[in-house]
């Protein structure tokens, strides 16, 4: 249920329309669902942060889709599933067919936020194909927020060209998501040419001293252009929410 959702139901009962006890029974899941192996949190979408979000691994399938049905039928949106495998999919698709499944990075889509979506373009830079993965999830996330998304791949500094090429979109842009392994540092150099706010994605792509994506971490947590935050290593989708609560909020002044 939705902040508005509860602002109704009080309507309701304030005018009549609905009686105290059919009030409770819609209210009986609030603020969380016990379905005995997860407690499902409903109140997230009444603090206006959206439904809560199911991490899929280490879940089984059947886990997942359970908790996908329990927040479905709920008012909020988006609804999203993150970190799935091909059984999470096959699980929650074969209850609800319209959910969207994003194999590369992960994802599945069941309901997306309705309305026009905040202003603003979120421009996701991937550097190199192996960083695409952390790219799409940040896309997806941002997009089922609402928000108007563009993704650019390829353009690491092995070849700055690449980048300069596209000066122009950096520009048009409210804010820009940089996904990057190796030595990430293409969120310091993106941050140079733009003048908005920059999340900053380490990948887990790379070998040797990368260790895993802890080097880009520590390179992009050191950056020296101004305007960079950084999220969890891989964690494309908290870069995707971080930039649809900036468009939401207004706070990209661009």
């Amino acid at each position: 249920m939705t902040a508005g959702g509860v602002r109704g139901l009080l309507a309701s009962v304030a005018s009549g329309r609905l009686s105290v006890q059919e009030a409770e029974a819609r209210l009986a899941h609030l603020p969380f669902e016990d379905l005995g192996f997860a407690r499902v949190d409903h109140h997230r979408t009444v603090r206006g942060a959206g439904p809560e979000v199911v991490y899929a691994r280490s879940k089984t399938p059947e886990q997942v889709a359970a908790i996908a049905t329990a927040l479905l039928r709920r008012d909020g949106a988006p609804v999203l599933v993150t970190k799935a495998g091909d059984a999470h999919a096959r699980a929650v698709l074969a209850g609800h067919p319209d959910a969207s499944w994003h194999a590369r990075s992960g994802m599945i889509v069941l309901r997306r936020a309705a309305g026009g979506g905040p202003s603003g373009t979120v421009l996701v830079l991937s550097a190199g194909t192996g960083d695409l993965a952390a790219a799409e999830e940040a896309s997806v996330t941002a997009e089922a927020f609402g928000c108007r998304v563009e993704l650019l791949a390829g353009v690491g500094v092995a070849d700055p060209a690449r980048l300069f090429d596209e000066l122009g979109r950096l520009r048009r842009s409210a804010v820009l998501i940089v996904v990057a392994g190796m030595d990430g540092a293409l969120p310091s150099l993106a941050a140079g040419l733009f003048g908005g706010p920059v999340i900053a994605v380490p990948t887990s792509a790379g070998y040797g001293a990368a260790f895993e994506g802890l080097a880009a971490l520590l390179g992009m947590l050191n950056s020296c252009a101004p305007g960079v935050s950084v999220v969890n290593i891989d964690n494309g989708f908290g870069a995707g929410v971080i930039a649809a609560r900036i468009l939401r909020l207004g706070l990209h002044g661009r």
